[in-house]
This record gives C-alpha cells, structure tokens and sequence, in this order.
C-alpha cells in the first residue's frame, strides 16, 4: 500500500494498526493508529474485523509487511503501509504522541 493511497484511506476514517513496540508508538504515530505489537498479532487477531479492510504500519514497512501477512492467513484483508510511520513524518502528515490508544 502507497503511502498517498494510505493517506486517502486514512482521511476517511480507515482501520490504522501499529504493530512498533509501545514507546515507538508513544513517541510518534499516525493519529488514531491502534497499537497492536508484531509479537501480539498472532494471539490478537481475533480483535480485528474481517468486514474491513485494515491498515497496517510500523516504522519503516518491514514489520508490518510480516504483521499484514499473518493477519491475511486469519481472513483479515490487511494492507502492509510502505515507509511506515517514517515516511509518513518525512512527507508532513500529521503525527499524534502519547501513550493513549485508539480502539478499533
């Protein structure tokens, strides 16, 4: 997935996953991005919808590319982000700090 197909996707509301570790998610992330970490998403699939398409990124797009491959085994139709949350910064999108997470 493109970074500006994600943006448009993102605009409308998409399902955004941020598969970092916590304090890479609370230094910097897509605004309304769920943290979900690589190491959880397979015993936490079961929390996504299936009826959705699901957006996920991580910091440069080689996480989350293992995260959006084992989510689509689960019936999950996930989309890898290329550049992840580094190339969104760099092209000016905006960026949310903080702990706090977003439910689904």
């Amino acid at each position: 997935m493109t970074q500006e197909a994600f943006a448009a996707a993102w605009a409308e509301g998409a399902l955004v996953v941020d598969v970092r570790e916590a304090d890479e998610y609370a230094a910097g992330h897509v605004p309304g991005a769920r943290l979900m970490a690589l190491r959880t998403v397979p015993t936490r699939c079961g929390e996504l919808p299936s009826g959705r398409p699901v957006f996920v990124i991580c910091a440069s797009g080689n996480r989350s590319k293992s995260a959006a491959d084992w989510m689509n085994t689960y019936g999950i139709d996930a989309y890898s982000v290329t550049g992840g949350t580094g190339a969104w910064a760099r092209a000016g999108r905006p960026v949310a700090a903080g702990s706090h997470e977003h439910a689904a």
